[in-house]
């Protein structure tokens, strides 16, 4: 058996209650729930697209999660923008050195112009446009 409580959201296995108590971290909402319910709401996976909350009757239940705001769809799209950058400037500076010192083979020349422009294009990216981004194919 749990003990579940409201004002956290959370679950308290009934044989550590005294634990609590003593530990002053028990909270003074708690009730009582079957072992089904503690299963539905803490044991087994959340349902895709929901989270947890406290109900309006005090007992757990689920709720969508809310979808990103546009500031949240536009933080997301900088750091894909950066960590795409990062990932071409990794795969440029090799093929840089390569032609820096003269030794690039053609292939490798033309490698690093397509990850160049690739680049270029990521640099271009308007993430205000977010989540409707169309991003630069990543060269192979």
């Amino acid at each position: 058996m749990y003990y579940y409580s409201e004002k956290t959201n959370a679950f308290y296995p009934v044989e550590l209650k005294q634990n609590y108590i003593a530990s002053g971290s028990l909270p003074d909402d708690i009730i009582e729930v079957s072992d089904d319910i503690y299963q539905e709401y803490a044991a087994n996976s959340t349902p895709e697209g929901k989270y947890r909350i406290a109900g309006e009757n005090g007992l757990p239940e689920w709720t969508d999660i809310p979808p990103l705001t546009k500031e949240e769809l536009k933080q997301y799209a900088e750091n894909k923008k950066q960590q795409l950058i990062i990932k071409a400037s990794e795969q440029i500076a090799p093929l840089q050195d390569a032609v820096d010192l003269g030794m690039a083979t053609k292939e490798e020349e033309t490698v690093l112009l397509v990850w160049k422009k690739y680049r270029v294009m990521l640099n271009r990216v308007d993430i205000s446009q977010a989540p409707d981004i169309e991003w630069p194919e990543q060269p192979k």
